[in-house]
């Protein structure tokens, strides 16, 4: 087994402004993208279909040149074509526009059948139903976000440590939202569960970095190697795994495993940034400026 070398980091070389301006300069670039995303399409992240409504078409891949086909076959230009190798499955998906017509999934069937397309499958989500869904999944991150930020102000009861790691938590978000628009990755409901994921594994970490500065004995220093032995090992080997289960989901065409597994990388990452750059340098002001000298 590879045993992993964690480096000591000398903290005292950096003032506290130094450590946390990285980490807030890449929070302030993912809300700029994010907020750059909302103007340009009124929505903070690409919605897949389970967020917008539409038609997904499932396609049979005879060895032709299928796509090709795809792009002429339809009245209207699909939103996104994917190929699906392990299943020889084209998946052709067209979002809910407000003229669609009441038998749309009907109409664009006949068209791909019409072009010599085979279709598999047809599923159809109306855009209410698409819009109920969408509030429903923002509900449930910002309730666990919410959730989250009680729990930790009651674990440690004093504002500072408890306002790092929410702060830790909410980056760990917003970065991965913002490389998911510039990777081209769509918000769907396996997406929002990676998300959430996220905020499990930042919570994690940070109380892990807070629980041994605070409440443990010895020298503060020495508690954030402490804590760094195992917060750093653990992260890097769930990031290991993730860019596995990635190239891996890749290969086999499973996208929304690859999605997940690109997610919690940049999340993981994210996460390691601000537990040991942001985190460290709040918790050094309050112990030795702040509230607690």
């Amino acid at each position: 087994m590879v045993a992993i070398e964690v480096p000591k980091v000398n903290y005292t070389d950096y003032s506290n402004r130094q450590l946390a301006a990285v980490p807030l300069a890449f929070l302030v670039l993912a809300l700029a993208i994010i907020g750059g995303w909302v103007v340009a399409t009124g929505a903070p992240a690409n919605l897949g279909l389970e967020f917008t409504g539409g038609v997904e078409l499932r396609v049979a891949d005879d060895g032709g040149d299928v796509e090709q086909q795809i792009q002429t076959a339809f009245e209207r230009e699909p939103d996104s074509v994917r190929t699906i190798p392990g299943d020889d499955v084209v998946v052709v998906t067209f979002q809910a526009a407000e003229d669609d017509p009441e038998g749309l999934a009907n109409d664009l069937q006949d068209q791909a059948e019409a072009a010599g397309l085979t279709t598999t499958a047809v599923d159809q989500v109306s855009p209410s139903f698409a819009s109920d869904t969408a509030r429903t999944a923002i509900f449930g991150v910002a309730l666990a976000f919410l959730g989250m930020s009680v729990l930790v102000f009651a674990l440690f009861r004093t504002f500072v440590p408890s306002l790092a790691v929410v702060a830790s938590a909410f980056s760990d978000l917003v970065i991965p939202i913002a490389a998911m628009n510039l990777l081209g990755i769509q918000m769907t409901l396996g997406t929002i569960a990676a998300l959430l994921m996220i905020i499990g594994y930042s919570v994690d970490s940070d109380i892990l970095l807070n629980d041994s500065v605070l409440r443990r004995t010895g020298e503060f220093y020495e508690s954030v190697s402490r804590a760094m032995r195992t917060g750093v090992t653990m992260t890097l080997t769930s990031i290991a795994a993730m860019v596995v289960m990635a190239v891996v989901a890749s290969v086999f065409g499973i996208g929304l495993l690859r999605d997940i597994g690109i997610i919690l990388s940049v999340g993981l990452c994210a996460d390691l940034m601000n537990t040991y750059l942001l985190n460290v340098s709040l918790l050094r002001w309050y112990k030795f400026e702040g509230v607690a000298r």
